[in-house]
């Protein structure tokens, strides 16, 4: 009976600890997803490869050079605009006609106040955290 229930113990902790590596949560700073998430908002968020992220997905990134003093150590919810192969989107200023194979394009929702590809230009697949799953708690 009490090997079972160290088995059983030992299963959920290994259970635990894979779901640890693909799951995370994000908090959100900032306006520039809004009206879609706030700053505050809490956010689940899959580990995944550029390739199984799609166009409109809102997904998490990490920008290098971030400042210590940052909040979010230099991590940045944005939707993808656009992923390898897709046409680059008007607005956006990089170079190319489409998105190279190991780059992503990501914008907010509130363009007026958003720090995204406009100015960042590509983000290499190396940037990508994950795709948001669902808020899970809210301001």
């Amino acid at each position: 009976m009490i090997w079972g229930v160290v088995v059983l113990a030992l299963a959920l902790v290994a259970w635990l600890l894979v779901l640890r590596s693909r799951l995370l949560v994000v908090t959100v700073h900032g306006v520039s997803m809004e009206p879609t998430y706030h700053s505050g908002d809490r956010l689940l968020v899959r580990r995944v490869k550029l390739r199984r992220v799609r166009a409109g997905q809102v997904v998490v990134v990490q920008i290098d050079g971030a400042a210590p003093s940052d909040p979010t150590g230099g991590r940045m919810v944005k939707r993808a605009v656009a992923v390898p192969g897709d046409p680059v989107p008007p607005q956006i200023p990089v170079p190319g006609p489409r998105v190279p194979v190991d780059s992503l394009l990501v914008l907010g929702d509130n363009l007026q106040r958003s720090n995204d590809s406009r100015r960042l230009g590509y983000l290499h697949a190396d940037a990508l955290i994950g795709v948001v799953v669902r808020p899970i708690g809210q301001r």
